[in-house]
């Protein structure tokens, strides 16, 4: 047990992580050459077309050091702010983290959220200097920056580069000495951390896992604390770049388990798998819940295959633990979920791989957080959709969450950055010069605010180079209203929003005004309204198609030409009363990119 070491990779986004893991594999030689590619451990289509780790992967490799064998668990974890929730759980089976830094950007705030991460769970950091080939690398400005966050020796931190291979003998001697062996009991009974499944559709769901204490051999009876439920270990193994079986998993590695299990509520992530011979009662500890932070609806295109998206649900949530959801029925859409995500690329992720993976063509509405309101009759409604909002005349009320913002920016940027928070209603908290052209902003802003296209626009004014991470601090009253889209007085339940009645009547202006553009016209006249309760704010019409019915009438009196365009009316009229609108997709997603 003393030669083996578990560490994670943590870094912001495009700091290089799956580069460098690419390296460490090809310098232990567990990948042949014939199968080195860029970006191995990413196993998505989605993640190589985007560039991005969306999963955190687990593999072992094997390494000699002075005549002596190493087994390194290395898992690859994501940089994006969406994906914390892999990042968090990752840490929880590792002694010690790779830290990566950008030699040409420097520390940004993802870098730093997830250092707090790991520091909470008492891992050894090891720094690295990363993509110390380019020209704009700046090491030693960088190097400042890394010992004022952590407080390390300026040796301790390792020059490399992924690309070239820099370094990486100097990471995997740093890995051996500096990181801790795992310490467990042996002989004890069965502690084994479950941290990722997947689902296989040949052999059910694989539960990844590091023993804790104690070891798990092939074909023992095992128990999952959680849920109570037994079942025989069918196979246990290792994970390299494909899963390896072994008759035993002894304490501090990392393996996986098959066991035959078909129903994805059966695993929990954070669950602690023991022996049913020699169980132990403590389930292990250090498992946040995760909370979602943006909701929409997920509704099937074709309302019969409602168990077919339910069922696909089930299975993406094995393989992503993050994602919550519940059933729900909406007037416009029929059956579907109400889903919990971490934030917008986390929404357009498992929209897209529903999509993809179990061909599932998908309807989402439009975005929004969960609020809490209060009525008059002292009753607490927890409204995680706009229609959940009680009447206007019986809310006391409302309150909405706030998130405490962390903005990293060259300090050209702070103009522009600083006029767009509080144009979303931000409260500036602190302002601190890291070095003399990087400041750290910190906003108090509320969550609705920057669901939409807060990090979009971030981007887009500091021209890339802001960095942006959030977590909650708890909710504030607000003076917020329901805004109901009404077609031909008919209101769309999914186009409805919770919004701050300041915004309000420009947001619902506006919404007309799109809405105008994307709907086709009919044979009838349609109706956009905008109303607040009773209250109409905003109105827009689509006219209808027309034919030109006094073609065949010249010269005559006018009443010859009147007569047909009455009947023509009366028609229009009946056929409005029958006739239904039908909203294209492109109307739900226009909702979310008005600006």
């Amino acid at each position: 047990m003393k030669n083996i070491r578990n560490f994670c990779i943590i870094a912001h986004i495009d700091h290089g992580k799956s580069t460098l893991a690419d390296r460490l594999l090809e310098y232990t030689n567990t990948i042949s050459k014939r199968d080195a590619q860029a970006q191995l451990l990413d196993n998505m289509d989605l993640e190589r077309e985007r560039g991005i780790t969306i999963k955190s992967h687990a593999i072992q490799m094997n390494y000699s050091l002075n005549g002596e064998d190493y087994i390194f668990n290395l898992i690859d974890t994501p940089g994006h702010v969406d994906f914390s929730y892999e990042v968090s759980r990752s840490i929880a089976a590792c002694e010690g983290a790779l830290l990566i830094v950008d030699a040409s950007q420097g520390i940004q705030a993802q870098t730093i959220s997830n250092l707090y991460l790991a520091l909470e769970h008492d891992l050894e950091i090891i720094p690295i200097l990363n993509k110390m080939d380019l020209p704009g690398a700046m090491p030693e400005e960088v190097k400042d920056q890394i010992i004022e966050l952590i407080g390390c020796k300026r040796e301790d931190i390792i020059p490399a580069s992924g690309k070239t291979g820099l370094g990486v003998h100097e990471i995997l001697e740093a890995i051996v000495s500096r990181v801790p062996a795992p310490k467990g009991n042996e002989t004890g009974a069965l502690q084994a951390l479950i941290f990722d499944s997947v689902f296989n559709s040949f052999r059910g769901i694989i539960a990844y896992f590091k023993v804790v204490h104690g070891e798990i051999r092939k074909g023992d009876k095992v128990k999952f604390i959680a849920t109570g439920k037994e079942y025989i270990a069918d196979e246990v193994g290792i994970l390299k770049l494909n899963q390896e079986p072994r008759d035993v998993v002894k304490t501090g590695d990392v393996g996986y388990i098959i066991s035959g299990i078909k129903e994805a509520r059966e695993v929990k992530v954070g669950d602690t798998i023991t022996k049913v011979d020699r169980p132990s009662t403590d389930a292990i500890q250090g498992f946040e819940e995760v909370k979602p932070m943006v909701f929409a609806g997920i509704y099937p295109v074709d309302t019969d295959d409602f168990e077919e998206l339910r069922e696909s649900m089930h299975k993406l949530q094995l393989n992503d633990a993050s994602i919550v959801f519940e059933p729900e029925s909406s007037a416009a859409l029929g059956f579907g979920f109400r889903c919990g995500f971490l934030g917008m690329l986390h929404m357009e992720i498992i929209q897209e791989r529903l999509e993809r993976e179990f061909d599932m063509t998908v309807i989402t509405t439009v975005p929004n957080v969960s609020y809490i309101a209060h009525t008059t009759r002292q009753e607490v409604v927890h409204v995680n959709n706009p229609s959940d909002l009680p009447d206007p005349s019986k809310i006391d009320s409302v309150e909405e969450p706030y998130i405490k913002a962390n903005i990293i920016t060259k300090s050209e940027f702070v103009g522009p950055i600083m006029s767009l928070c509080i144009q979303k209603r931000g409260i500036i908290v602190n302002q601190s010069y890291l070095t003399s052209n990087r400041v750290e902003l910190v906003f108090e802003l509320p969550m609705g605010e920057i669901v939409f296209d807060f990090y979009d626009r971030l981007k887009t004014i500091s021209k890339g180079y802001a960095s942006f991470d959030y977590h909650q601090i708890g909710y504030r009253k607000s003076d917020l209203v329901r805004l109901d889209i009404r077609l031909n007085s008919e209101p769309v339940d999914a186009l409805s929003s919770l919004i701050h009645r300041a915004n309000s009547y420009d947001f619902g202006k506006r919404i007309c005004e799109k809405l105008r553009e994307l709907i086709p016209r009919q044979q009838f006249e349609i109706i956009i309204q905008a109303s607040i309760g009773a209250k109409v704010i905003a109105r827009e019409t689509v006219k209808a198609l027309r034919k030109d019915v006094t073609a065949k009438c010249y010269g005559g009196d006018i009443s010859r030409k009147r007569k047909l365009l009455e009947k023509q009316k009366k028609g229009k009229k009946r056929m409005r009363q029958v006739g239904n609108v039908e909203i294209p997709q492109s109307a739900f997603m226009a909702v979310l990119k008005l600006d």
